[in-house]
């Protein structure tokens, strides 16, 4: 049964490429659907791919090739937890190394502009913990970051 919520995000032309990137780049993703377009559109002619059915670490999107119209931006991004440096490093770097952009606190776009926050699960643990003065201190390291550094993050938590 199709979800009831789908996150559908708009692209000029390239969803497909987008989603075959998120695929092989994020775990529990897959493309699993391309669609044509039944006739012309303001974006497009019929045959051109129209919309692809694809999943990003198990939540449901549409690509929609919309055209210029719209791009995106950081009002909306999707959130990675991390569980180590290495796969910090290998998500940071494969979104950043395929045309994106670093950005501050985890912060990162990808080619398309689409933003994603690369978050280790011991900074989200140590802002949100029941030590106010660690949570500080972790934040205040973040701040001063692109990618989150785990060993940085730990060695602001123990002060």
């Amino acid at each position: 049964m199709a979800s009831k919520n789908t996150i559908c995000l708009w692209y000029d032309g390239d969803a497909q490429e987008a989603a075959e990137f998120y695929a092989k780049t994020f775990p529990d993703s897959a493309v699993t659907a391309v669609h044509r377009a039944p006739g012309d559109y303001p974006a497009g002619k019929e045959g051109n791919v129209l919309t692809v059915e694809f999943t990003v670490a198990g939540i449901a999107c549409i690509g929609l090739n919309g055209g210029s119209a719209f791009k995106h931006s950081e009002a909306f991004s999707f959130q990675i937890a991390t569980d180590t440096q290495e796969e910090t490093d290998r998500l940071w770097n494969a979104i950043v190394g395929h045309g994106g952009q670093e950005s501050a606190c985890g912060w990162c776009k990808d080619k398309w502009g689409l933003s994603w926050q690369i978050t280790p699960r011991v900074l989200s643990e140590a802002v949100t913990g029941s030590d106010r003065a660690a949570a500080k201190r972790a934040f205040d390291a973040m701040m001063t970051m692109r990618k989150i550094d785990i060993a940085a993050i730990e060695a602001a938590v123990r002060g």
